[in-house]
């Protein structure tokens, strides 16, 4: 009877992880007061992008911003230049510093820079303040419960193969995989609510964020396909595009040179 106590080692496991992560996602998931004054004024197109994907998100406007206006290039091995050095707004100004004096740099290591920049800190901090974001540590709390489940889910397989080797395959191996089969399930069916319900386990809008963005008008990724290899004189088409992308990503994107440099090494 030594496999009971691999049994409960599963079981614990199983339960404490689970109950984490449940927490973890009611905290992330509790309506914010929402600022009035910001349901009022609707979303700029970088809050938008924010609240869709992050400060990734941000970057990737910002870059397809300033490239459609022939004031950055962007290339498809993933090397950005700057045409014009003097930014429009205080995010365009981080993303030239990013890239640096040299005026040319890989795409990687601006995003990185980019993402930590402070006009970026602080727009974030702008819309959690107006209740529009999840907090970083919300967000935190999700992404390491879900990795504890994982951790749990694991330990169970483990514990089951240790209890099945202690048991004599006379005395019948099939009611102690059963007893190990519970636990396996609350974690995985655990996991899988996670991934519909809080994927990318780190979800950026709180409710009233995801209610503004509800409001945006996306036009059809269709049209936007059509649209979006447009020059820097696109008008109502470059807005479309940007629409597109800072609520889709770089999916709404149709340029195989803008999706090469942005996709391969940002993501979306």
């Amino acid at each position: 009877m030594l496999w009971v106590l691999f049994l409960l080692v599963a079981w614990g496991a199983a339960i404490v992880s689970c109950t984490r992560l449940c927490l973890a996602a009611v905290a992330a998931a509790q309506p914010m007061d929402p600022d009035p004054a910001a349901d009022g004024k609707g979303l700029s197109l970088y809050e938008a992008a924010f609240l869709s994907g992050g400060p990734r998100r941000v970057g990737d406007l910002a870059l397809v911003t300033m490239c459609r206006e022939r004031r950055l290039l962007l290339a498809h091995t993933g090397w950005v230049t700057v045409v014009d050095p003097e930014g429009r707004d205080e995010l365009e100004r981080s993303v030239i510093t990013a890239i640096g004096p040299e005026g040319q740099a890989l795409v990687r290591p601006v995003r990185a820079a980019f993402a930590t920049a402070a006009p970026v800190r602080a727009l974030g901090d702008r819309l959690v303040a107006a209740g529009l974001a999840v907090p970083a540590s919300a967000r935190t709390n999700v992404a390491v419960a879900v990795r504890q489940v994982r951790a749990a889910c694991a330990l169970v397989l483990a514990m089951a193969v240790a209890a099945l080797l202690l048991v004599p395959p006379a005395a019948g191996r099939g009611p102690v995989a059963s007893w190990f089969m519970l636990p396996l399930l609350l974690t995985v069916s655990c996991l899988l609510i996670a991934r519909v319900e809080a994927h990318p386990y780190s979800r950026w809008a709180s409710p009233a964020g995801q209610q503004l963005l509800s409001r945006i008008d996306v036009p059809p990724r269709r049209t936007v396909a059509q649209r979006s290899g447009g020059g820097p004189d696109g008008g109502a088409d470059d807005a479309d595009v940007l629409t597109a992308l800072a609520v889709h990503g770089t999916v709404a994107l149709s340029d195989p040179a803008l999706r090469a440099a942005l996709k391969t090494h940002w993501g979306h």
